[in-house]
């Protein structure tokens, strides 16, 4: 871990020391809310110690899975929809190359994902691609009835019917699903298809640290028990016994509020390397979707500097003052590039002759800070080491923590939704299902 995880020297402008301590006492009875299983929501509350209760059966088991279907297919297709691709598609993203998809000496299969929308051309061309490689589906949902992955797995099920026979089915398909009930749970009974369960106590956007996220993530090639690990390290340094201002969760998700009530309703996640750009989606996912309710919460955006700077800098540095940044800061990269000497200097770059390119980087990072605060605009840092299993571990146990806390600061519940059945119900009735 970063010894400088939580930074919060930027917001001493807009927020004193006696208005965070102001909430010790009701964010230590949120979190002991959390370690009982009691307040809002408490039936989904597993996740909240879950990287110290993991089973090594499961774990085992994911990984024997994993190496099963490495074994036979070049492509694996993630299906499922929010919380059900999201953990893993931002885990993958963070822990591969850039340019993965072109080489061809990867020994492990290429994760696609299918199910997370609606768009015709998408599938097409997904099916396309299919029918010229050797292919597996995982397909995750609780009910198996949600539209998105369900019309996905349908079309994907026929090809791979067409491709193998029917009876070959069961080794390529994995169903992650509920433990008792649900249309994929029925299915994969009768077609003896390896099942995972997707626990009743533990919602969509908070089970990426289950099967849900961590079978595609070991197909991929990465390591779970590390991811764990980084997990379990945040669980036990953001616990109730913990020190309230060393608590990076609590900390957080307290200055959050305090920047809500001054009226900053907009809180951009930045990141400075673009490996980390699915990661701000499944934030912005868990923090919109658990707190945007009873017309309240903040609303969560995502920046990627510097490619952002020339599109959105102009607003944050300039724009309406309802914005705070929270900045995801690396402190090492995995490669090293020099800047080379140029005879004719045209383009003027010889002052930076023999820099790494990532100094360069950190310099922008902080130029960049450093007028958005001059600009008003309040600036949290999160540092981690490097981007590796342990770290993003780290970094999405703490977003999930900080989360719960920061709902529960405003009186909602962090685990429901039922916002997003509305536009389900417009949708089923133009297309005229009874």
């Amino acid at each position: 871990m970063s010894k400088k995880f939580l930074d919060i020297k930027n917001v001493g402008n807009f927020i004193s020391k006696k208005e965070i301590l102001y909430f010790e006492k009701e964010v230590k009875n949120h979190i002991l809310n959390l370690e009982k299983c009691k307040g809002l929501g408490s039936e989904f509350t597993a996740w909240n110690n879950l990287p110290n209760l993991f089973s090594k059966k499961e774990l085992k088991d994911i990984q024997k899975t994993s190496n099963f279907l490495s074994s036979n297919s070049e492509i694996v297709v993630v299906i499922g929809i929010g919380g059900s691709y999201l953990g893993a598609k931002a885990v993958i993203n963070a822990l591969s190359d850039n340019f993965n998809y072109l080489k061809n000496k990867k020994k492990n299969p290429l994760i696609l994902f299918a199910g997370q929308n609606l768009s015709e051309d998408y599938l097409f061309e997904l099916l396309g691609i299919l029918k010229e490689k050797s292919f597996s589906v995982v397909v995750i949902s609780k009910s198996g009835t949600t539209t998105e992955p369900a019309i996905a797995f349908r079309i994907l099920k026929k090809l791979l019917e067409e491709k193998y026979g029917k009876n070959d089915l069961k080794n390529r398909i994995v169903v992650i699903t509920d433990e008792k009930k649900g249309a994929l749970k029925i299915l994969s009974d009768k077609e003896n298809y390896k099942k995972f369960i997707i626990p009743d106590d533990i919602g969509g956007r908070y089970s990426v640290l289950t099967a849900v996220g961590l079978l595609p993530i070991a197909i991929a090639g990465f390591d779970i028990e590390k991811l764990l690990l980084g997990a379990k390290n945040m669980c036990n340094l953001t616990k109730s016994d913990i020190n309230f201002e060393k608590n990076p969760a609590a900390i957080y998700a307290v200055i959050r509020n305090i920047l809500y009530k001054k009226g900053k309703k907009i809180e951009i996640l930045v990141n400075y390397n673009p490996k980390l750009n699915f990661l701000s989606e499944w934030w912005k996912q868990l923090f919109g979707e658990s707190e945007g309710k009873e017309k309240k919460g903040i609303f969560p955006a995502n920046a990627n500097f510097t490619t952002d700077l020339h599109s959105l800098g102009q607003y944050i540095q300039d724009g309406e003052r309802t914005i705070f940044e929270t900045v995801i800061s690396v402190e090492e990269t995995k490669h090293k590039l020099k800047i080379p000497f140029d005879i004719y200097n045209i383009d003027k770059l010889n002052y930076l002759y023999e820099k790494n390119i990532d100094e360069i980087n950190k310099k922008a990072e902080e130029g960049t800070t450093k007028a958005h605060l001059d600009g008003g605009v309040p600036n949290i840092k999160i540092s981690i080491d490097k981007i590796d299993e342990y770290s993003i571990g780290e970094i999405i146990y703490f977003f999930e923590k900080s989360c719960a806390i920061s709902a529960y600061i405003l009186g909602i519940n962090p685990f429901n939704q039922e916002g997003v059945e509305e536009y389900k119900k417009n949708m089923f009735k133009l297309l005229g299902k009874k």
